[in-house]
């Protein structure tokens, strides 16, 4: 179970979710970034598992500017028209400094001794993932469906740590030509790998969601944990891999 903290930038203060893990005071850092159902359960769940695995797990709120602790679910029309709202409203540039502000913060805790921190994002968080390799200094990043990501590919020269990209083959939201777009930019680039699940519609990975697949899931978060232990745990530190 995490905490609530306090995150400071330039602007404003803003609120994040904190997991530790349980044995150990030591350990890299992964900030978990929100879809446009802000930070609700199924992010905090994220870190939690990620907590258990060794690592200092902060989903940091994203949406502070427009409505501060949103937290609804995918279960709704209401909740949807609500976060679709929240989506039109959000400002990707401030997002991804904020996400340097989580970063930052998580790297300056005792406790995450490596000073490595990596980030993961599902959706919105998907392309803010992508963006956080283009534009922040983590140590490593995930990326899971990210919209609008073929738009952005001008930045994709800049991207110089690990990425990995989970790709959705029957995305709704990223079409068969966008995929395309994504996978030519950054095939050719050494720290990029992309895994790409066939017959998978968007947020496959999202439990209790429409297109959930449990078998997909489980592989696209298996890869995601190796990702991160290979690149953000220190020699001699062993994570865990379930």
């Amino acid at each position: 179970m995490g905490e609530k903290i306090e995150l400071k930038c330039a602007d404003g203060t803003f609120s994040g979710y904190l997991a530790k893990p349980a044995n150990s005071a030591e350990g890299p850092g992964i900030i978990v970034i929100q879809e446009i159902f802000g930070v609700n359960k199924v992010v905090r769940d994220i870190a939690d598992h990620l907590a258990d695995q060794g690592y200092h797990a902060l989903a940091p709120d994203l949406f502070w500017r427009i409505e501060p602790g949103i937290d609804i679910t995918d279960q709704s029309q209401a909740e949807w028209d609500k976060a679709f709202e929240l989506f039109g409203k959000f400002n990707v540039d401030t997002g991804v400094a904020d996400i340097q502000v989580a970063i930052d913060a998580l790297r300056a805790m005792p406790g995450t001794v490596t000073k490595k921190v990596g980030t993961v994002g599902y959706c919105l968080g998907g392309l803010l993932a992508y963006l956080s390799a283009t534009r922040t200094d983590a140590d490593a990043n995930v990326s899971y469906y990210g919209v609008n990501i073929a738009n952005l590919l001008g930045e994709a020269g800049k991207i110089s740590k690990p990425i990995l990209l989970h790709v959705a083959a029957k995305d709704q939201f990223v079409p068969p030509d966008a995929q395309a777009k994504v996978a030519e930019a950054l095939g050719p680039n050494p720290h990029a790998t992309l895994l790409t699940y066939a017959g998978q519609d968007h947020a496959f990975a999202r439990p209790g969601g429409a297109h959930y697949h449990a078998d997909a899931a489980r592989s696209a978060n298996a890869a995601t944990l190796a990702f991160f232990n290979a690149h953000l745990a220190s020699t001699g530190t062993p994570l865990g891999t379930s």
